[in-house]
């Protein structure tokens, strides 16, 4: 799956997870140099899942010290389409669709956008629940989130 890459090349693992869309959400990423590795997460409680997929990745970029390599491995194809294909087009047309309407989570994809040109970024799709390791322990920590936000109290 990962093509060669040196042992600066940081990969990242992002994923959120919402119950109920909208609803409690969590976020998570896994950052891996390495034979080091470091989890990130947090959770929401009232959000959508595009926007904790997003917030995974955000967060994952932001935890970054240095500009660096990066692969993201994420089972979004919003995340991953979003900001491959689609993000360009949204600027150009200011911050609306194709169809004119204006882009959802459009705070989101500007922080992210200011965060990707610090970086050199590869995008990887995989696809969700399907034993990717790094993908099974981000959305197993997502889900920790919301729990624990829930046992909180704040609903």
């Amino acid at each position: 799956m990962a093509a060669a890459h040196t042992k600066d090349t940081v990969e990242i693992y992002p994923d959120g997870a919402c119950r109920g869309n909208p609803g409690a959400g969590g976020w998570a990423a896994l950052l891996r140099r390495g034979t080091h590795e470091k989890e990130i997460h947090g959770a929401e409680p009232h959000t959508t899942n595009n926007r904790m997929e997003l917030t995974a990745v955000i967060r994952a970029l932001e935890a970054l010290r240095r500009p660096v390599e990066a692969r993201v491995y994420t089972d979004s194809e919003y995340v991953r389409r979003g900001i491959t294909e689609w993000l360009a087009s949204w600027k150009a047309r200011g911050w609306r669709t194709a169809d004119r309407k204006p882009v959802k989570n459009r705070d989101l994809w500007e922080q992210l956008d200011a965060l990707v040109v610090s970086h050199r970024i590869k995008w990887h799709w995989v696809k969700g629940h399907s034993g990717v390791e790094g993908n099974e322990r981000v959305d197993a920590l997502a889900n920790q989130a919301i729990d624990a936000l829930k046992q909180s109290g704040l609903r």
